[in-house]
């Protein structure tokens, strides 16, 4: 017997686990989950507030809200790292996890527009939070030799901006959950509802707990269907994104450099290792489903613009690792945080992007509410179960899909004729593309633009999964056979 189960072993569910059992000695928390080709091994880990900022993501309200989850998480970040090192010290002295602040953001030419909107977003917002933006002469950034044609004219120095290695924090929480005497460490199993219980069966055994929280990345929706066919939880899919670690004859840079957030992705960007290599990433590419390796396609795009865009000498760099991960994304482009319409369940998925850097936040605000019922502003606006989120109009998510075309062919170097308006027609083009996808979606539904290719590659299931999952909303206060009815919020 269990007080909670944590299914799902990437940072999320290690930091909720861990936070649990350290909150309460007295809980005892099984922590089940595999390893995989999940978001947390393969991340960057920039742990970026302004470097995450968008112009078009300042002006919508959840938008604006996932902001300011931001900044409260980069607040907590010194202080959760040296109490998880703490606890991990009583197992194994930590090694170095490659933590530091300080972020080079580079404006070049290998983009459109959005560049420069990005830059201007990030000034505004650090002036709103009191986060301080830098103007640098490029000639100053360290490690950065582009070629030519793909050099930056102008740069931002973001000096709080944090950031570490993926690799070693996970292996830092794993030293500090064996520390924790209430917490079992077990493989994936199977879970399912067992009255007002649940049941999770792994090769270690069968665990039950009243409570239990799912936080399984890409993985989760499949999961609950099966826990609860009709539970209407947003649905979540992925964006697989590939990245490089190399051991180069330069020396990494001792702070990050990036591009800011384009072509659906979060910018190309180059992070310090603990061992003192480079980690390049990223490329993005939605999905249904999770991916199980990275395509030759995504590798080509990395390494032709690490190369161009940050370090030409990178060219004899050896290759350390390649990195595939399935980065969870809720149907609307917002994470899925917080307790269901189901008794005793909560979700954390669906962070994107922000699940690494969201952790102690997310951990924090979790516990309150399972150990003690505490309300979490921070959590309220992205319950499991609420209708998708859209705070932009169709006309306006078509727009800046438009817009994250036109960049992605032009750092992909796509070079038009010089005849007539070729710019121009690509962009309507793409627009009329955008358009016909985003109007077989159902009333109720507006794919946020990082999902919008999916939108016109598998329009039909990606259309069926929104309308499902509106159904089931609708249907959800009706009574069923072994089930209480739970009104919808």
């Amino acid at each position: 017997m269990a007080d909670v189960l944590v299914v799902g072993a990437g940072v999320l569910g290690r930091s909720v686990a861990y936070a649990l059992a350290s909150a309460e000695p007295s809980v005892r928390v099984v922590l089940s989950g595999r390893r995989g080709p999940g978001a947390s091994r393969a991340a960057g880990a920039m742990l970026g507030v302004l470097g995450e900022v968008t112009a078009a993501g300042l002006r919508t309200r959840h938008g604006t809200l996932r902001t300011g989850m931001a900044v409260e998480a980069a607040r907590l970040w010194p202080a959760w790292r040296q109490r998880v090192r703490a606890v991990a010290e009583e197992v194994a002295p930590p090694g170095p996890d490659g933590y530091g602040t300080g972020t080079y953001v580079l404006l070049n030419a290998v983009s459109g527009p959005l560049d420069e909107e990005a830059t201007e977003a990030m000034r505004g917002a650090g002036a709103r939070y009191g986060l301080p933006v830098e103007d640098v002469d490029v000639p100053d950034v360290p490690s950065y030799r582009p070629l030519d044609n793909d050099r930056a004219l102008r740069a931002l120095f973001l000096p709080q901006e944090g950031f570490l290695d993926a690799r070693r924090w996970l292996d830092t929480l794993d030293t500090a959950l064996r520390a924790l005497p209430n917490v079992l460490r077990t493989g994936s199993g199977r879970l399912r509802a067992a009255g007002e219980e649940y049941e999770l069966t792994t090769p270690d055994g069968v665990f039950r707990a009243e409570k239990v929280v799912v936080a399984a990345g890409a993985w989760t929706s499949p999961l609950l269907t099966g826990l609860d066919p009709e539970l209407p939880v947003l649905p979540v899919v992925s964006a697989e994104g590939t990245a490089v670690s190399v051991r180069a004859p330069q020396p990494a840079p001792p702070v990050v450099l990036r591009t800011p957030n384009r072509a659906y992705a979060c910018g190309l960007h180059a992070v310090p290792q603990a061992d003192g290599g480079w980690y390049l990433g990223a490329s993005a590419a939605p999905a249904l489903e999770p991916g199980e390796a990275p395509t030759a396609g995504a590798l080509r795009f990395l390494l032709d613009a690490g190369l161009g865009q940050l370090h030409h000498g990178l060219a004899t760099a050896r290759v350390d690792r390649v990195h595939h991960g399935n980065r969870p994304v809720g149907l609307d482009g917002h994470p899925l945080l917080g307790a269901t319409g189901r008794p005793g369940l909560w979700v954390a998925t669906g962070t994107h992007r922000d699940g690494l850097h969201a952790s102690p936040l997310i951990a924090q605000e979790l516990t309150a509410q399972i150990l003690h019922g505490t309300p979490s502003p921070w959590l309220a606006p992205w319950r499991p179960d609420r209708a998708p989120i859209a705070d932009r109009s169709i006309t306006e998510a078509v727009e800046e899909a438009v817009s994250h075309h036109a960049a992605l062919a032009a750092e992909s170097r796509m070079r038009p004729p010089l005849t007539g308006d070729w710019p121009g027609l690509l962009a309507d083009a793409y627009r009329q593309l955008m358009e016909q996808a985003y109007g077989r979606m159902p009333d109720g539904y507006v794919p946020p633009p990082e999902l919008a290719p999916l939108a016109y590659e598998q329009g039909p299931a990606l259309a069926e999964l929104a309308r499902s999952h509106l159904d089931a909303r609708a249907g959800w206060g009706t009574p069923r056979a072994g089930h209480m009815a739970v009104p919808r919020s």
